[in-house]
């Protein structure tokens, strides 16, 4: 209230000096200036008092809350540890086990519902004849399928005299006048193809991490000739087989019903076989076009030569 007054009488002071035209036309302006000032002294004047008065307390107040922040901060941080860590050690809710009825219905249910084994068709073009015991006609094998390892070829008789496997198919084996490739019969089935992609290659790659273990336990399906699907399952796994006259010893000694697939380890003809074994699950029926692909096979583009007549596999 004082600086308003002061103000006021300055401005009079200043005004005072100059020519009396303009301190007269000026006069009623520093009047009114002063009038207004002295208005509000004499409006604010009763409450600046107890203004100053309520202020400090106020002040005071307000300080000691701005001092409280980070003490408040502080400790709701705390709170939410203290909440977290009784959160996380409280006991789990306890699922009700599920009943049987439920475990069956979101069960998986087996990749093959296998029936009793059919009895094949008598006639065929790849049927073996009954042999000494008077057991039924057996069916050549046709297709080999592993699924789990992106296998299908179609398999197919050797050509004569060959010097090199085709190309794009399984071969089974033939010695004399005897062919492995009669799935159900008390004999092995064995066939053998090129470790290239898109035959058995997923064999040898699968046979290099930890000795094939991975493939224990897939399923091989063996097509036949007479619309039949013959179910195998992997059990063993032999790398680095030797490539002599002893090779299939193991298969040709086998008296009962298994599978042998083999393929080369390297490029050249001397190079070690490996060989999978797996052993009959079941048989279920396959449709014509199933049991009957039309890949015949081809000689491959890196077959070396022929070096003789009548040899097969080899390019001429």
């Amino acid at each position: 209230m004082l600086r308003l007054r002061s103000l006021g009488r300055t401005v009079r002071r200043l005004l005072a000096r100059p020519s009396r035209a303009v301190a007269s036309i000026l006069r009623p302006v520093v009047a009114a200036v002063g009038a207004f000032a002295g208005a509000v002294a004499r409006i604010l004047g009763p409450i600046a008092g107890p203004a100053r008065a309520v202020g400090r307390p106020l002040k005071g107040l307000f300080g000691d809350l701005a001092g409280l922040i980070p003490a408040l901060i502080a400790g709701a941080g705390v709170f939410l540890v203290v909440a977290g860590l009784f959160n996380y050690f409280a006991p789990a809710a306890v699922q009700p086990s599920p009943s049987p009825s439920e475990i069956a219905a979101y069960d998986t249910p087996p990749p093959y519902s296998l029936p009793p084994r059919a009895t094949p068709a008598s006639s065929g073009s790849g049927l073996l004849s009954a042999g000494p015991s008077g057991t039924a006609s057996l069916a050549v094998a046709t297709r080999v399928v592993i699924r789990a390892l992106t296998i299908d070829n179609a398999i197919v008789r050797s050509p004569q005299n060959e010097q090199y496997p085709l190309c794009n198919v399984a071969e089974y084996l033939s010695l004399g006048s005897t062919d492995y490739a009669y799935p159900g019969a008390p004999q092995a089935v064995y066939l053998y193809a090129h470790a290239r992609v898109g035959m058995f290659w997923n064999l040898l790659v699968n046979s290099k991490v930890k000795s094939g273990a991975a493939m224990l336990g897939d399923l091989v399906e063996i097509y036949t000739d007479d619309n039949q699907d013959h179910i195998y399952e992997i059990t063993k796994v032999i790398p680095h087989v030797p490539n002599d006259s002893n090779f299939a010893d193991q298969a040709l000694a086998a008296t009962t019903d298994e599978l042998w697939l083999q393929t080369s380890e390297g490029h050249l003809n001397s190079s070690t076989k490996l060989q999978v074994v797996a052993t009959p699950v079941g048989v279920v029926a396959a449709t014509q076009a199933d049991a009957h692909p039309t890949a015949r096979g081809n000689v491959c583009p890196d077959a070396p030569r022929c070096t003789a007549a009548g040899q097969g596999g080899c390019r001429r």
